[in-house]
């Protein structure tokens, strides 16, 4: 029976002993993978088409500025048949006459708005706004996709460590129920010892199960998020020096800088702006118009006609069945409701600022605890193996401590992995989960060119890209 414990502690001290260590070869840092999510996923890049596409709203409405031409030309072919009645002697006689004109017309009208209510000032107000809330709604998923990145990559590595620890302790438990088996068939122990032992590697074997099951649904979103293979990952810091340090810090920033509310503050602008573009209706619109017109061959002996001229027209609206008093009312509505969404976004920021902060501080305290809990454990296991030695402890006293410690570390990987993700949803709430902020490996998305590019464009159908 000594032998067989002495066999035990020497199994649970290499197991004990283990440490979870990743490969530097081909390592990949929480930084290079959140800036491969950042540079390359599609949900992410669709929204930045998406942003390029409203950035045309700023040109559509600046079209009103400017004047419109249109061309025209005709072409056709007339015939003309004339009797000729001479009177004679004898009676009339009829000579027919026909002749045939090809007329043809062409002309250039112009024709620029000089005043429509305000209304074409305000809809490019409201198209600058629609932008401004579209590239904050850019930063949303930004924020979205690096969050959910650096949280799946914590989920792989925690998964990873995980199986490596049950891994040890089911080949722990296998060696021990291999002696155990020995020991029993020369009557050493009893039949009970080898169901227990049984017992706690079936119990170990089904852990090791589920996480393997859990390690291979993180690697798959891991694909989904990040675009490749989780390979060479390595421990990653926690982002607490890009965050305030108090709350009300935290919500003053949150304040300013979360781009659910700025979108919502743009969100706000638009709703108004629509507003006063309805009203605009009902004001007069002035428009003047210059054309020229060119006909050859109008009528039969006239050659040419040539016309031109300039005139203004004043469009006063007096009365147009009450739509669009409707319409004004109604945005007004729209505008008011905009303005309570706005504060249910403040609300709402504020709460998800409380409960990350909340989140990262106990993160904290649990990592603390699981470490005093794994050197506890580890303690006892050392205890109980130096108390098996001289036959103070049996040998399932031992195998339960060992029990013990694998559950402490099991804990102190999730408290780890609880810590770093508490960190990243908080620089989130606050609004400052940014690429530049973390000074990750990538060139930082620019939507301020595009825009650029194609807000003062007259003409053209081809995009910045060649497309």
């Amino acid at each position: 029976m000594r032998a067989f414990r002495k066999f035990v502690w020497l199994a649970l001290s290499a197991t004990a002993t283990t440490v979870v260590a990743t490969p530097n070869v081909g390592a990949e840092p929480i930084e290079s993978a959140l800036a491969r999510a950042y540079e390359e996923n599609p949900q992410l890049n669709a929204q930045r088409a998406s942003v390029r596409a409203t950035d045309e709203y700023v040109p559509q409405a600046l079209s009103g500025y400017r004047p419109k031409v249109g061309a025209i030309a005709t072409v056709g072919e007339q015939r003309a048949d004339l009797t000729d009645v001479t009177n004679t002697a004898s009676g009339p006689v009829y000579s027919p006459l026909g002749t045939t004109a090809t007329p043809y017309t062409y002309g250039v009208t112009v024709t620029q708005n000089v005043f429509n209510g305000f209304q074409t000032a305000n809809r490019t107000r409201t198209a600058e706004s629609q932008v401004m809330a579209a590239r904050e709604g850019l930063r949303v998923l930004e924020q979205t996709i690096l969050l959910n990145s650096a949280t799946i990559y914590m989920d792989v590595l925690r998964d990873t460590a995980i199986e490596q620890i049950q891994q040890s302790n089911v080949a722990t438990l296998r060696q021990v129920l291999e002696q155990t088996e020995k020991r029993f068939s020369v009557g050493d122990v009893t039949a009970t010892d080898v169901s227990q032992a049984k017992a706690q590697l079936a119990s170990a074997e089904s852990t090791l199960l589920a996480v393997g099951a859990t390690l291979t649904t993180s690697k798959a979103n891991y694909r989904v998020i990040i675009g490749v293979e989780p390979q060479g990952l390595v421990a990653a810091a926690p982002v607490d020096r890009f965050s305030p340090p108090t709350l009300i810090g935290a919500f003053t920033l949150g304040d300013q800088d979360n781009p659910n509310i700025t979108a919502g503050m743009y969100g706000v602008d638009v709703a108004y702006l629509q507003v006063k573009i309805n009203e605009g209706a009902l004001y007069p619109t002035m428009n003047v118009q210059a054309a020229f017109q060119q006909s050859y061959q109008p009528l039969p002996g006239e050659q040419s006609l040539f016309t031109a001229g300039v005139t203004g027209q004043l469009s006063i609206p007096l009365y147009q069945g009450g739509a669009e008093y409707a319409l004004i009312r109604q945005s007004k509505e729209s505008a008011a409701q905009q303005r309570l969404n706005l504060d249910l976004v403040r609300r709402q920021v504020r709460g998800s600022i409380s409960q990350a902060w909340a989140q990262l501080n106990a993160a904290k305290g649990e990592v603390e605890k699981a470490k005093i809990a794994v050197s506890a454990a580890e303690a006892t296991l050392n205890g109980m193996r130096k108390e098996a030695r001289v036959g103070e402890r049996t040998t399932f006293d031992v195998l339960n401590a060992q029990q013990v410690l694998v559950t402490a570390r099991t804990s102190l990987v999730q408290a780890q992995h609880d810590r770093v993700v508490a960190s990243y949803n908080l620089l989130a709430a606050v609004g400052r989960l940014s690429p530049k902020v973390l000074a990750l490996p990538t060139a930082i998305y620019d939507p301020t060119v595009h825009y650029q590019q194609v807000r003062d464009a007259w003409s053209g159908l081809r995009t910045p890209s060649g497309k």
